[in-house]
């Protein structure tokens, strides 16, 4: 697990400024303490810093074939690298190490561009091959590991593993993205492939580039997508004993290490079920580690304690005060753009805590996307079922005006939140989907927007992101169409993005065997009322693992990492959202009404509204503005 960064002179062979490859390599130290490199040769330059994981004594960075022809740095692991060691050796291939990186190369020479498709694991790499004059970089299939890029003014092609990288190059453009930040305040970040910054990028989950010297910027060329193609006549017994074996089979490649190994335990399904598979892998107790939070309301370490205790695992808890707020200028130097997840604080504390006892630790992230864990799909699909029961032609003005006039209840319970579920019935699946998980609303954004602003973004909506997504997906059963849409969005968007940052600021290794993609194809093949069945999400891994955990924490309510963000802009955060909104940052940018900006936080600070995560969002964003200037 490392960090990358690579040069590439696109008018070719100008030399390239090894001080200024060796200050951005040095911003990525934190995702490799252990080693660090680079390599010039004229118009290209590659960096990188080493978290030492396989073949501690020879997997330096960055690697080349026997020529020296053909140069990578890469980022993540490649789990099946000792089968594609074997098959490229006895197709005449010869290795010098023992490493995951040095199949890449060599997968490289063999097949080109299609190498990414027998490498199976999570990775973010880029490969200078100089006989063909071209530069090679993709990321894995479901974005676990980052990647970013950008075609610079002076003619020359950058990527790294963090936007900070690029940050550091004096030409970088550093103009915001209207259409970033209208799909920031509508998401919560900013999604694939945009980043804040005009023409800078991510590369997207699935996705490789192939760029030639001399040639404009290339576009990015899907490599893979989710299949969601339904198996027939498959029984839920058989169902239940496959899915079993393939994710025992999931973790077990990802237990493979040089260094202490070990898992997050929330107490929750996800990660209960690869700790029961961990365990059973192994002859010693399982490394387990889990946050505590003195506030019981946000407390699942309990259920933790209870998983631990079943399979012996040698477990580790740290209570944190709930009110641990101290993060937030932290959290806008680790995310790099805008981002307004509160729960990054939690995952950065667990992070911090696995690090004292491990450098690798896998993770239950991606249960929710693959197998309909969310309450928001129970949601949409009954509002979907309504929808098929009223002509469009009455349902829009009906519920439209319903949405319009119904008062507001976000402090109340869900059931009672009736303007929310008309304003999402008045329109189609994928616009009610998104109102539903919008940060604010299309009106608030309208309220929030400066005219100016409102202006520059040309009609742009941020509804325009699922819509593309939509357009191309490969199913149109409405549970997979909004788990389709999640996995192209809010998992590499946002979950993805929270953990890679909170782990690797601690120099840990994350591994995340429910997104391994040969487990997700098949998930993906199952009936949808598979997954979600009447009000069960998660319907098959719940029967599933039946036999290896206890009722309560398989049926239990979801809860997950939560912090008190309404109570803080009351109390201990007051003064600090006040200075930060209401003060000269936020107006000086000419993109918001601070009219409404004061609004809101007058009527959450005075409690008669709920206005905690778009408040939270704008703090964020200001927080961003202010190290961005600092820059």
């Amino acid at each position: 697990m490392c960090g990358i960064v690579g040069i590439l002179d696109l008018q070719g062979g100008r030399a390239i400024d090894g001080d200024m490859l060796r200050r951005m390599n040095d911003t990525q130290h934190h995702r490799g303490p252990d080693e660090g490199d680079i390599y010039l040769e004229p118009g290209v330059g590659f960096g990188h810093r080493r978290l030492s994981v396989i073949d501690i004594a020879l997997g330096q960075q960055p690697l080349a074939n026997e020529d020296g022809s053909v140069m990578v740095c890469f980022n993540g692991e490649i789990y099946n690298y000792r089968e594609l060691t074997a098959q490229l050796t006895a197709l005449g291939h010869h290795f010098k190490t023992r490493s995951d990186t040095e199949v890449i190369v060599h997968a490289w020479e063999q097949w080109g561009g299609d190498c990414v498709h027998h490498f199976r694991g999570m990775f973010a790499f880029g490969l200078w091959d100089r006989k063909r004059q071209l530069m090679f970089v993709a990321r894995d299939r479901l974005g676990v590991k980052p990647l970013y890029y950008a075609a610079l003014p002076d003619g020359y092609f950058a990527f790294s593993s963090e936007l900070k990288a690029l940050r550091s190059l004096p030409t970088m453009p550093r103009g915001l993205d209207l259409r970033a930040v209208e799909d920031y305040f509508a998401y919560g970040y900013v999604p694939e492939p945009r980043t804040i910054y005009e023409g800078v990028y991510k590369l997207a989950p699935g996705y490789r580039l192939s760029q030639a010297v001399g040639a404009p910027l290339a576009q990015p060329e899907r490599y893979w997508d989710v299949p969601f193609q339904v198996q027939a006549g498959l029984r839920q017994e058989d169902a239940e004993q496959e899915l079993v074996e393939r994710l025992r089979e999931a973790v077990k490649i990802r237990l493979v290490a040089e260094v202490p190994l070990g898992a997050f335990l929330s107490g929750g399904v996800d990660s209960s079920a690869v700790v029961a598979m961990m365990a059973g892998l192994s002859d010693q107790p399982v490394n387990t580690c889990s946050i505590a939070f003195r506030d019981k309301e946000f407390d699942e370490s309990a259920y933790a304690a209870q998983v631990a205790a079943q399979y012996g695992t040698d477990h580790h808890v740290e209570t944190v005060d709930t009110d641990d707020f101290g993060l937030l200028d932290t959290l806008s130097d680790l995310y790099d753009e805008p981002y307004a997840d509160s729960s990054a604080i939690p995952t950065y504390r667990v992070c911090q805590l696995a690090r004292k006892r491990v450098t690798v630790a896998l993770s239950g992230d991606g249960g929710d996307e693959n197998l309909a864990g969310y309450r928001r799909y129970r949601y949409a699909l009954a509002e979907q079922r309504v929808r098929g029961r009223i002509p469009q032609g009455l349902r829009k003005p009906l519920f439209g005006a319903l949405g319009k006039y119904y008062p507001k209840a976000d402090w109340a319970p869900r059931v009672f939140r009736a303007k929310t579920t008309f304003e999402a019935l008045s329109r189609d699946l994928v616009e009610g989907y998104f109102h539903g998980v919008s940060l604010m609303s299309d009106d608030m954004r309208g309220k929030l927007f400066s005219p100016k602003f409102r202006a520059g973004l040309q009609g742009y909506r941020a509804i325009e992101v699922m819509r593309g997504h939509a357009a191309v997906a490969p199913t149109d059963d409405p549970l997979s169409l909004i788990q389709y849409l999640d996995m192209k969005t809010y998992l590499p968007g946002d979950i993805l993005t929270k953990v890679d940052r909170a782990s690797m600021a601690h120099a840990l290794e994350v591994r995340v065997p429910l997104l391994d993609h040969q487990l997700v194809e098949w998930i993906s093949s199952l009936p949808p009322d598979m997954k979600l069945k009447g009000s069960e999400g998660k319907y098959i891994f719940k029967k599933s693992m039946e036999a290896y955990l206890p009722h309560d924490i398989l049926y239990r309510r979801k809860q997950g990492f939560a912090v008190p963000l309404a109570a803080w802009f009351r109390g201990p955060l007051r003064e600090r959202l006040r200075t930060s909104l209401l003060g000269p940052s936020l107006a000086e940018t000419g993109l918001f009404n601070q009219a409404y900006v004061a609004e809101m936080v007058e009527q959450h600070q005075s409690g008669r509204r709920d206005y905690s995560a778009p408040l939270w969002a704008l703090l964020m964003f200001e927080a961003f503005l202010r190290r961005e200037w600092k820059a």
